[in-house]
C-alpha cells in the first residue's frame, strides 16, 4: 500500500509563500497522478493542483499563477510551491496519488498538513 506523507505547512502573512511536500512510500510516479487538494472549514475538499504520470499539469482557476506543482522522481516526493498566498488559501492540503487499475480507481491519501494565512 502507497503511504504519502506530507511537511511544509505553516502560518505566513498574505502575500508570503510556502513549499508543502509529499513523500510517496514508493516509486509510483511513471503510473500514479499525483494531487493536492485542500479542505477549508465548512467546505468540501477541492482540487488546487494535479500531475498526471506523463508530467502534464492542471491547477484550479483560484491558483492559477500563483501554485505550482512538481515532482522529483529520484526522491519520490512533490512539491507545491504556493506564492502570493491569499487568507482565503488556508485550508488543510492532502497530497493524492490516483491510478486507474481495469475498472477501478485507486486512491491514496496523505494524513494533511495546515497552512493558515494570517497577518
Amino acid at each position: 500500500q502507497v503511504q504519502l506523507v506530507e511537511s511544509g505547512g505553516g502560518l505566513v502573512q498574505p502575500g508570503g509563500s510556502l513549499r508543502l511536500s509529499c513523500a510517496a512510500s514508493e516509486n509510483i510516479f511513471s503510473t500514479y497522478a499525483m494531487g493536492w487538494y485542500r479542505q477549508a472549514p465548512g467546505k468540501q475538499r477541492e482540487l488546487v493542483a494535479a500531475i498526471s504520470s506523463g508530467g502534464n499539469t492542471d491547477y484550479a482557476d483560484s491558483v492559477k499563477g500563483r501554485f505550482t506543482i512538481s515532482r522529483d522522481n529520484a526522491k519520490n516526493t512533490v512539491y507545491l510551491q504556493m506564492n502570493s498566498l491569499k487568507p482565503e488559501d488556508t485550508a488543510v492540503y492532502y497530497c493524492n496519488a490516483k491510478k486507474r487499475v481495469a475498472t477501478t480507481t485507486l486512491y491514496y491519501w496523505g494524513q494533511g498538513t495546515q497552512v493558515t494565512v494570517s497577518s
